[in-house]
């Protein structure tokens, strides 16, 4: 009978033992420092913050795991935590409810993360807090009232960032910097401010000027862990010390240029440009009433500190190219425009005395593309100005190499689109616009080119997704079918690359065009791979036609 009592206590006491042993979860270590109980979790993998954590810890460091965020309500329970070390983990995400329930909060430390920004109204629930380390994140903006309730902290490691501008009011209206600079207090009484902003690409232009300014009044009580802070741009400042670096008022852009009103000739070219002074330095952009249709090279350099030069370059000036040209310059500060008129005069006609009368070429300005694709066609869209201020008909030719397959629409005025239907496949065809009662000219033509059938209608749908755009314009036509499109009547210098539906192999160029003889487009070559290793040629079916015909 005492054998069984004694080994009735043994029980109890080691059921007592254990259950006096606090909690410490798997894999983590739990020890007793000075200052309380720590949890160390190092390199597990824990995919969130342990919710069941008890309330006695009065540090948590979790290190090396894969957390991705710190959700609201995640301390709920742990009401006396002093420090929190979440370093070197994959944290991107700070709800704003994250550190409601810890008021004893004294250290946070998140080096290593992947913060873009911090929600900074959080800290009003850590009134406490003295030690933030954000070092080694991606935090790229800091706005003026974001140190607002860290009214205790005396250490803040912002180093290693993405900052490249950040206003002297974020310190300003920092509470612990204005408390270290009124004029009764001693430097005894409050302890250090210690501030880390070094290895941030700073832009040092002049929205920068009043950080740099407060950087060079620093002095004690207010420590800079590294004060050679160092311009990463623009070019003009890279590499130079806050302290070398003299910056300029902002203002917002001032444009010029040499002429607002230029006056040329039909075919002539011109350029025109914009000079624009601004602080920070100015983006550039061209808007004219034709951008849509004529689209030109713009040119933009730096001709000197905050100053830049827009180039806009119009080659072989048309009547439709008159009009008014508006440069926009635009920085942080403001922007600015200056409007150019251009005027386009024809050209004068030279009159032999016996020359045959030519129709004139420059009576109507036409751009024709295919612009869409239908569910049995292509959509057709065009440009057209004639010089006169009549309204104009217009006639729209449509032909492909199969000799049943012509066609002659008139396009009367205000009518700009055109649907092409019932296209067939392995089919060439040219669209051609004009003046009614004219043939079409150079440049008032696009060629097309259906490649073969796929087949069913799920089969057609899948080839819509893989069309790509590879030398020139590259349509499915029709649905399920290989097309490409060039401007003008015979388009020869560029050429399609056709992608394979089947085996997605790499596209491919033929390896030379062949070149025109005439305006038709018959004498253009196309090449496609049906994805089933037959090649398409031109040639192979007038092969397979006189097979048959044999």
């Amino acid at each position: 009978m005492a054998s069984v009592f004694h080994h009735f206590l043994l029980v109890l006491v080691f059921l007592d033992t254990h259950a006096a042993q606090p909690f410490c979860l798997p894999g983590c270590t739990c020890s007793e420092e000075s200052f309380g109980r720590t949890l160390q979790c190092i390199s597990v993998s824990l995919g969130k913050i342990p919710g069941n954590l008890s309330e006695e810890f009065k540090q948590v460091r979790i290190e090396n795991s894969p957390l991705f965020e710190m959700p609201q309500g995640s301390f709920i329970n742990m009401s006396t935590l002093e420090y929190l070390w979440l370093n070197f983990n994959n944290i991107s995400v700070i709800h704003l409810g994250a550190l409601e329930h810890l008021p004893e909060l004294r250290e946070l430390r998140l080096e290593g993360n992947r913060l873009r920004s911090v929600p900074w109204t959080a800290f009003r629930a850590t009134p406490l807090l003295r030690v933030l380390d954000l070092k080694r994140n991606k935090i790229d903006a800091l706005p003026e009232l974001a140190l607002q309730f860290l009214v205790s902290l005396t250490y803040l490691d912002l180093s290693s960032n993405r900052l490249t501008v950040v206003s002297r009011s974020v310190f300003l209206n920092w509470p612990a910097y204005l408390k270290r600079r009124q004029p009764d207090c001693g430097t005894g009484i409050l302890s250090s401010l210690v501030v880390a902003l070094h290895d941030n690409p700073w832009v040092c232009d002049c929205r920068l000027r009043g950080l740099v300014q407060f950087v060079k009044s620093i002095t004690l009580p207010v420590i800079l862990v590294n004060s050679y802070l160092i311009c990463r741009g623009p070019l003009s400042k890279a590499g130079q010390l806050f302290h070398e670096t003299e910056l300029s008022t902002c203002m917002k852009p001032q444009i010029s240029t040499p002429s607002a009103n230029v006056t040329i000739r039909v075919g002539q070219n011109v350029t025109l440009r914009c000079l624009a002074q601004a602080s920070p330095s100015p983006s550039i952009a061209w808007t004219y009433p034709l951008s849509m249709w004529r689209e030109f090279d713009v040119l933009t350099s730096s001709t000197g500190e905050d100053t830049a030069l827009s180039e806009l370059a119009i080659p072989a000036a048309h009547l439709v190219d008159s009009g008014n040209y508006t440069c926009m310059a635009s920085n942080s500060i403001g922007k600015s425009t200056l409007v150019i008129s251009l005027h386009v005069q024809p050209a004068q006609a030279l009159h032999a005395p016996d020359s045959l009368s030519i129709p004139s070429e420059g009576n109507a300005y036409i751009d024709l593309r295919v612009v869409k694709q239908t569910v049995h066609g292509i959509l057709l869209e065009w440009l057209a100005v004639a010089d006169t201020s009549e309204e104009e008909w217009f006639t729209l030719h449509i032909a492909s190499d199969e000799a049943f397959r012509k066609e002659v629409v008139h396009i009367g005025p205000g009518i700009n689109t055109y649907a092409v239907d019932n296209l067939l496949p392995g089919t060439k065809y040219e669209a051609c616009l004009s003046l009614k009662g004219q043939p079409p000219h150079q440049g008032q033509c696009v060629v097309f080119v259906t490649g073969r059938d796929g087949g069913g209608l799920e089969a057609r749908e899948r080839l819509l997704h893989v069309t790509v755009v590879l030398c020139v314009v590259l349509l499915a036509v029709p649905v399920g079918a290989y097309a490409w499109a060039a401007q003008g009547p015979c388009s020869c210098s560029k050429w399609v690359l056709c992608y394979c539906l089947h085996c997605r192999k790499a596209p491919s160029c033929p390896p030379a065009a062949p070149q025109c003889r005439d305006g038709s487009f018959r004498e253009h070559t196309a090449v496609c791979d049906d994805g089933e290793g037959h090649i398409d040629t031109e040639g192979d079916k007038e092969k397979e036609g006189m097979e048959e015909n044999s």
